[in-house]
């Protein structure tokens, strides 16, 4: 299939099931989903294939997957950047983002299963992950991307990293009110960082070359909520073209010719966030011809050589080909977790509402 044009209410279950099932067939019996049989697990991406397994409601695989997390988590709070065959795989650091996204996971979850046991037995697992990312805050208010296997910070950021511990910090904090919780040094620091992501470039990139030729760089502060309405409507356009190949996808670094199919589908995402629903729906139909026959989806494609590279099918790219149907279609109650910002005002300021 080369164009699949979702809409509100249309979620072809059939059509995504063997998605789902290829996630499930990759994830491993402790739980930990690998980006592919025999590869690494990192513990963003795990989280994103967990949350396509909520979407596809396979709930008890997901909670397993959390499971994982939860078995594997340091007494800091944090995670290894990889780990393969239940070992660590990559013991050098431990990034700020990856840490965080798990409250992002463990909201969503709940969001679609409203499950107030599975949330109160993971809230540990998300204080202790908050704490270990907030501690990285610098007193300008962006977070340092990581620490080293000694735990010295790494002292640099990055936009696509502090924009979704953003997110990260969002859901945590509805966690946190959503089980009777006010903790308004996370609303704070999370308004911290907002500042520095909207006003101050400058406090990222500062000891390697700027990163503004990945796009992610360029609408994951859309994505998260850092920036919304005409804000987030002026930054897509203005550099769409410089990203954007039509009929087949976004490039994942401007000056190369090729295209990625979860980076494709989070600019999906980032389109309806920013209220441009129609090329959100163009955008994602482009990306059915990545398909392979078991419902997995290659992880990009080289145009010029007409050339799928690498020749890999990541359990990542699987879910964010959920992750956009589900905002698309509004088939889960999860769906505009990406595409709106939904926190209470109240919430760390000493005076929830529940």
């Amino acid at each position: 299939m080369k164009g699949l044009f979702l809409s509100k209410g249309i979620f072809p279950e059939r059509y995504f099931a063997s998605t789902v099932d290829y996630i499930l067939e990759i994830q491993q019996q402790d739980g930990s989903i690998p980006w592919f049989e025999g590869g690494k697990t990192d513990p963003w991406d795990h989280v994103e294939a967990a949350m396509g397994l909520s979407i596809g409601g396979e709930f008890k695989a997901a909670e397993n997957a959390y499971a994982w997390l939860k078995d594997t988590q340091l007494e800091d709070g944090s995670w290894w950047a990889a780990y393969r065959n239940g070992a660590v795989e990559e013991g050098d650091r431990r990034e700020s983002n990856f840490v965080a996204y798990v409250a992002t996971g463990i909201w969503h979850h709940y969001l679609i299963t409203r499950d107030s046991d599975f949330l109160r037995r993971f809230y540990p697992v998300v204080e202790k992950a908050v704490e270990f990312v907030l501690q990285l805050q610098n007193d300008t208010g962006e977070i340092f991307w990581a620490v080293d296997a000694n735990g010295t910070p790494r002292r640099d950021s990055l936009v696509t990293g502090c924009s979704s511990i953003y997110k990260s910090l969002e859901c945590a904090l509805n966690i946190a009110a959503e089980l009777g919780e006010d903790i308004p040094r996370w609303y704070l620091a999370r308004e911290r960082l907002g500042r520095a992501l909207r006003h101050h470039p400058e406090f990222f990139d500062r000891t390697w070359e700027s990163k503004t030729r990945f796009s992610m760089d360029w609408f994951y502060p859309v994505l998260s909520g850092v920036l919304m309405k005409s804000a987030a409507r002026q930054r897509l356009r203005a550099r769409w073209d410089i990203f954007v190949e039509d009929g087949l996808g976004c490039r994942c670094v401007s000056d190369r010719p090729w295209v990625t199919i979860a980076e494709s589908c989070e600019l999906a995402m980032a389109l309806l966030a920013a209220g441009d629903h129609a090329r959100a729906v163009t955008l994602f139909s482009w990306l059915h011809q990545f398909r392979s026959d078991n419902g997995s989806y290659w992880t990009g494609y080289m145009f010029p050589d007409r050339a799928i590279w690498p020749e890999e099918r990541t359990t990542w790219t699987a879910a964010a080909i959920l992750l956009a149907a589900d905002a698309l279609t509004e088939h889960t109650p999860a769906a505009r977790l990406f595409t709106e910002v939904n926190i209470n005002p109240e919430i760390g300021k000493g005076r929830i509402i529940l």
